[in-house]
C-alpha cells in the first residue's frame, strides 16, 4: 500500500491514526510536531501527511509553507481542532489539499486519504502516459512539473493539480465550483479567493500559460 507520515503533538492521536491507517495496509512513519516532520521528510518520501495546525517548534502553517517550497511534497490532509473559516482558508492558501476538523469520523478520513491516494499520478508511469503536452506546456506527471519554451518550472501540489485539470479540459470553461470540488476536493464554497490566487501563481510562474479568466464564471485552457 502507501506510506503516509502523521503528524501530530499529541500522542493519542499519533497512536490512534497509526492504528487506524496500518488496520487499512498503509505503513505510517509518526512526527511529534512540524520540525520533526521536515526532518523525516529528507530521509524518507511519503505518499500523503496527515498534518495538525497547532504544535511547537514549527506549526502546521509553517510546514505547509516549506513543503511549499520544495522541489517534490506529499498532498497534506490538514486535522486540526481550529475549525474556523480563516484557518482553513490559511492551510487552503498555503497547499493543503484537504482539511478535516477535529473531531472527525474516522469512516469519513479514511475515504479523504483514499481519494487522494487514487488521484496521485502512478510512481512508475510509461512514457507515453507521463507527460501532458497542450498550448506550447508540457507537464511532467511523474515529477510534477512544467516545461515550456526550454524552460522547467516546479510546482507545487495544488498548482500541479489545477494546471493539469485545465490542460485535461482544454477548450472548455472549468467553473469556479467545479474546480473547488475536483482540485480542492470541496463540496462547498470557503468563500475564499483560493483558485484565484493559484490561478496568479501559475500565471506568474508560467507567464505564456493560455489560461483564460472567463469572468463570474471560471476559467479556460485555450491552447492546442
Amino acid at each position: 500500500m502507501s506510506l503516509l507520515m502523521v503528524v501530530d503533538d499529541e500522542e493519542r492521536v499519533r497512536s490512534f491514526l497509526t492504528r487506524s491507517l496500518s488496520a487499512e495496509g498503509h505503513t505510517v512513519v509518526q512526527a511529534r510536531d512540524g520540525v520533526e516532520a521536515l526532518e523525516r521528510l529528507s530521509d524518507v518520501a511519503v505518499d500523503l501527511m496527515l498534518l495538525d495546525l497547532v504544535m511547537p517548534r514549527a506549526n502546521g502553517l509553517q510546514v505547509l509553507g516549506e513543503l511549499a517550497r520544495a522541489e517534490q511534497a506529499p498532498p497534506v490532509i490538514v486535522l486540526s481542532g481550529v475549525n474556523e473559516v480563516a484557518a482553513r482558508v490559511q492551510a487552503l492558501d498555503r497547499g493543503a489539499a484537504d482539511f478535516v476538523g477535529k473531531p472527525f469520523h474516522l469512516a469519513e478520513l479514511l475515504a479523504r486519504v483514499r481519494r487522494l491516494l487514487l488521484a496521485a499520478p502512478a510512481t512508475t508511469p510509461h512514457d507515453d502516459e507521463r507527460y501532458l503536452a497542450v498550448g506550447g506546456i508540457t507537464l511532467d506527471l511523474d515529477r510534477r512539473r512544467a516545461s515550456t519554451r526550454g524552460d522547467e518550472v516546479v510546482l507545487t501540489e495544488r498548482e500541479f493539480s489545477l494546471l493539469a485539470h485545465l490542460m485535461r479540459r482544454r477548450g472548455d470553461v472549468c467553473r469556479r465550483d467545479e474546480l473547488l470540488h475536483d482540485v480542492w476536493g470541496l463540496t462547498f464554497d470557503p468563500g475564499s479567493n483560493v483558485v484565484e490566487v493559484c490561478v496568479r501563481r501559475l500565471r506568474t510562474k508560467l507567464p505564456d500559460a493560455p489560461v483564460e479568466t472567463v469572468r463570474g464564471v471560471g476559467y479556460c485552457f485555450y491552447g492546442r
